[in-house]
């Protein structure tokens, strides 16, 4: 099932997609509720309001704008795809490089939960020279009977994953490039926008293409203002969602409304890793007007125009201090 949310006729709706129209879920329900009765659950709800349509009297999906399908507790952001790691690298580090600890264990930075946006919307990045996009999917969590989220096996993290999503990772590579110079980040050149959707897709709607390690063998494809520049499929991750999932939750726990994106893939799946390889920025980096379309095979497509950068108040720079280690008399 599809699971959505969206705004008609200036009223916010959440529920299913069936056949090109939404359905609501009845009484206030929403898709934070959905997540924390779990998916079992969910798909009872689901076949219930199916089958108690009454012919197509419910909003069309054309007639109606889609917001992110949910309000993330959390978005974690892997890096699990060897071969973006290699091209990005020389794009933002000046070096091309796999290091050995990225083979150890799955890393992943938070990225901010409170700027996401929906496909469709109007992206608008700070003031940078190397804008970017990620194509990536999203893992969702949704709730488990019986487990708290914490220190999960690999086959308990594969149980908590609700459905999926597709995940737009928007990079401003020259920021980014000067924070983790700091050995600390990416902050500011990620946290400006981060796109979800079009929709959740449950977990059972995919369970066909899963070979037996865990893999999802889905197409993922990126283009530009028309042009094609990028594609791959999800299962050359170095992990799969269920591993990424049980390390997330190690000493921790991962919850309902958890988001955990999967990390860009390669071969063009961003302009960086493209950079990296070239040596030079080719394709360009982002400007105004720009149309970025990334599709994911069974999980629909994100469509979203690059906006103007506005200004915002300064922050000066640091000041040189003498060292004092007591208070003044």
């Amino acid at each position: 099932m599809r699971l959505a949310r969206w705004r008609h006729r200036g009223e916010v709706g959440e529920g299913f997609v069936v056949d090109g129209h939404v359905l609501r879920l009845p009484d206030g329900g929403t898709i934070a509720g959905l997540l924390a009765a779990g998916l079992p659950a969910t798909l009872e709800i689901g076949a219930a309001l199916v089958a108690a349509r009454h012919g197509d009297e419910e909003p069309r999906l054309d007639d109606v704008e889609l917001l992110p399908p949910l309000v993330p507790t959390t978005i974690r952001d892997f890096v699990a795809f060897e071969e973006h790691v290699e091209g990005v690298s020389a794009a933002v580090d000046g070096r091309s490089e796999v290091v050995p600890e990225w083979y150890e264990y799955p890393t992943f930075y938070f990225t901010n939960p409170h700027s996401v946006v929906a496909t469709g919307e109007t992206v608008y990045p700070p003031q940078c020279e190397r804008l970017d996009f990620e194509l990536e999917v999203a893992a969702v969590i949704g709730a488990v009977a019986g487990s708290d989220g914490a220190n999960l096996t690999p086959e308990q993290g594969a149980a908590a994953v609700f459905g999926f999503t597709i995940l737009n990772d928007w990079s401003a590579r020259d920021v980014q490039a000067r924070e983790m110079k700091v050995r600390l980040g990416p902050a500011k050149g990620k946290d400006f926008a981060s796109t979800l959707g079009p929709w959740i897709v449950t977990a059972d709607e995919l369970a066909d293409v899963v070979d037996d390690e865990g893999f999802h063998r889905l197409a993922m494809e990126a283009e530009v203002n028309g042009t094609p520049v990028g594609n791959d499929l999800l299962s050359n991750m170095g992990w799969p969602f269920g591993e990424l999932v049980a390390y997330a939750s190690r000493n921790t726990r991962v919850v309902p409304g958890d988001v955990l994106g999967s990390g860009t893939g390669g071969n063009g799946c961003c302009l960086a890793e493209l950079w990296g390889r070239s040596g030079e920025l080719s394709p360009p980096p982002l400007v105004a007007g720009d149309e970025v379309v990334l599709r994911v095979e069974r999980l629909g497509e994100l469509r979203n125009v690059v906006g103007r950068a506005g200004p915002v108040p300064p922050v000066p720079r640091a000041r040189p201090r003498v060292v004092s280690r007591g208070r003044p008399r």
